[in-house]
């Protein structure tokens, strides 16, 4: 089935000014773009824009726990390591598969709603994860965390997320995964070597938690780039390091690397700000997270999207230093890239319909037009104004409906596994 959008505006992260198209969306594909003034290509389902609609690409949300929704507000007001140890860990020790799976159902229920098309997961019982993406449609980067513990927990971990990836990477061209290694502070040196060394030899990517508060760089031991190099992050197929706040802008990264900004969880946190300006100086590649609801408390992309435009604007004094075009690209493009999915994060022909739609018609519209398009998404827009999701061509959220999601299933099965975990 066709889905034609008639007359709508269309804005990325590589269009400085935005186009007035009639968008042909076929067989998951962006079929055609072609001039609005034109004569419209059939199809079987009309959207009519009448130059009050945008399409713009689907968020990726770059970092995120999402089976986290269930610890949603526990701990709050407290530094990372405290909030770790005394409010998270205890409360993650109840969570079981069956809890995992319909808490991540709740977090999809709420990325869709918000325009996230595609979400990088590291967490426990990956398994059951990949089931409800696949059951609804939705594309993910998946891993399974790996903690130091009990002796041959590493190992454990480390061959369930290599079978995680001999069964589901590239199914249904939706999921992609990656070995899942913690943090520096929670897997030891040797074990961060024969994790990247499986890396390699499995042809697959890594994703990473690095140096998120001033405290974890203190204790490094050594430099980023001699921790980089001999973990073997460097020379992996590609490494995703979440938060970086305290790595060094002069650090030199491989071209295997990229850093993904947390800003809304990092200044929740109280752990610092990326420096982010001098990454895109750089073109250090870099995507946006929301990391986990129970940190940010939010899965909402736009949002990030917002922040990172405007927080470091005013950090460094400099209106300027990343552009709007800048921070909806990394919203969009930049985690797609990351993390494995090719023709996915722009509006182009032949690239895949992970498409949001958004509405115009509102007040805080009134002015836009192809030159200030992607300044009003990113400054005055926000996820209120999103009409519908689609992932390869096929509507997972519209005008607050799932068509492939059972939304009441989902919330009774999360507000028991809410009240199982916190009793």
């Amino acid at each position: 089935m066709a889905t034609l959008f008639k007359d709508v505006y269309i804005s990325d992260g590589s269009r400085t000014i935005a186009e007035r198209v009639h968008l042909l969306v076929s067989k998951g594909r962006i079929a055609s773009i072609t001039d609005a003034r034109e004569n419209p290509p059939s199809a079987d389902k009309i959207i009519s824009g009448r130059g009050k609609m945008a399409v713009i690409p689907g968020f990726v949300n770059a970092h995120t726990h999402a089976a986290m929704v269930l610890l949603r507000g526990l701990g709050e007001d407290a530094p990372l390591m405290e909030w770790l140890k005394n409010k998270i860990w205890p409360v993650e020790d109840k969570l079981t598969p069956e809890y995992i799976y319909w808490g991540t159902l709740s977090a999809m229920l709420e990325m869709l709603a918000t325009g996230t098309t595609c979400f990088a997961d590291m967490y426990f019982e990956m398994e059951g994860v990949a089931d409800a993406v696949l059951s609804a449609g939705m594309k993910a980067a998946l891993c399974r965390g790996i903690t130091a513990g009990e002796p041959g927990k590493i190992e454990r971990s480390l061959q369930n997320n290599i079978e995680l990836a001999e069964k589901y990477h590239g199914r249904e061209g939706l999921i992609t995964v990656q070995l899942g290694p913690h943090a520096p502070y929670t897997v030891p040196m040797e074990a961060m070597k024969s994790i990247t060394e499986a890396a390699k030899s499995h042809g697959l990517g890594v994703h990473f938690h690095f140096l998120e508060t001033k405290g974890e760089r203190d204790n490094l031991g050594m430099t980023p780039s001699e921790y980089l190099e001999a973990s073997g992050l460097d020379s992996v197929p590609y490494a995703n390091l979440a938060h970086s706040v305290w790595l060094d802008p002069d650090t030199e990264l491989h071209e295997n690397i990229s850093l993904i900004h947390c800003p809304c969880s990092n200044l929740k946190l109280g752990s610092g700000i990326m420096p982010l300006p001098s990454w895109l100086d750089r073109d250090v590649p870099v995507a946006l997270g929301t990391d986990g609801a129970s940190s940010n408390n939010r899965l909402d992309m736009w949002e990030e999207m917002r922040t990172a435009a405007i927080l470091h604007k005013g950090a460094s004094m400099n209106p300027v230093c990343v552009p709007a075009v800048d921070a909806l690209r990394m919203a969009t493009y930049e985690g797609a890239r990351a993390f494995g999915f090719s023709q996915k994060g722009m509006i182009r022909e032949g690239w895949a319909a992970d498409l949001v739609l958004v509405n115009l018609d509102s007040p805080h519209y009134i002015g836009v037009n192809g030159e200030n398009l992607a300044a009003y998404l990113v400054y005055a827009g926000s996820s209120g104004d999103i009409a519908g999701t689609m992932v390869n061509g096929r509507w997972l959220y519209r005008n607050g409906e799932y068509p492939t999601l059972d939304r009441e299933e989902i919330m009774q099965k999360s507000h028991e596994a809410r009240k199982a975990i916190t009793e």
